[in-house]
């Protein structure tokens, strides 16, 4: 089963809702269950979750397509990431990707294979495209500095730009926006957030221009560059 698939392709997304799964509303008995869950139960990995991180996704397999993703962050240490990523901010959005971060430190000791996965967070940063809604600027670049010089792994399973009502077929490998013209982020995406919550990703770019990033982005990250194309993936099942 390919990744990709025959479907059109549908316009960009924009952080908007997307479809509403298959299923029946919940019945009073099953809220009252849900709010005493809440009320006794533990969610101490939850609990984790500090930041929240909104940028732009394009499909490895299919860099025309591109989605805005809302990233809620824990720190497990000082160079490792773990995000649940939702397809927006609003009670109801849809969980549709998983993305790991790491230090460049850490990255260099993957083998060059593994790294081809990956991709760099220098532009994504310095750009504008990655900002922490609702954060001031001045605050956003404590972070973000340390982020600009990571490397992140982001597997989509979730295809709901394309209209999947359920997560269908294999996991999609996303990449990052980047300073070529095939993988910038769409102006309608950017304009959208922008909107949304009252802030400039041209002045956040314009601000963030003497910030720090690595001296070098591995060549390995981002391998996509190298070909115009990115990755397609098959799943097998043996029975």
């Amino acid at each position: 089963m390919s990744s990709s698939d025959e479907n059109p392709r549908p316009p960009p997304v924009a952080g908007v809702d997307g479809p509403t799964p298959p299923g029946k509303p919940m019945t009073v008995e099953r809220k009252l269950i849900d709010e005493g869950a809440q009320l006794l139960q533990s969610k101490k990995p939850l609990s984790q979750m500090k930041q929240h991180l909104c940028s732009f996704a394009l499909y490895s397999h299919d860099l025309g397509r591109q989605i805005q993703a809302h990233h809620y962050a824990a720190r497990i240490n000082q160079d490792v990431l773990q995000c649940a990523v939702y397809d927006s901010d609003a009670p109801s959005a849809h969980l549709i990707r998983v993305e790991y971060i790491v230090s460049d430190g850490i990255f260099e000791t993957l083998p060059a294979g593994e790294q081809k996965l990956w991709h760099s967070h220098a532009y994504e940063v310095k750009s504008g495209a990655l900002m922490c809604p609702g954060m001031p600027e001045v605050m956003q670049r404590q972070e973000l500095k340390g982020l600009a010089k990571t490397y992140g792994k982001f597997w989509c399973t979730w295809q709901v730009d394309r209209g999947d009502r359920l997560p269908l077929g294999a996991p999609a490998l996303m990449m990052s926006p980047q300073e070529v013209q095939m993988a910038m982020a769409a102006p309608e995406l950017v304009r959208n957030r922008d909107d949304k919550y009252k802030v400039s990703s041209e002045g956040i770019k314009e601000s963030r221009k003497d910030m720090a990033e690595p001296l070098r982005v591995n060549p390995n990250a981002d391998y996509w560059r190298l070909h115009g194309k990115g990755f397609i993936f098959s799943l097998e099942i043996n029975l």
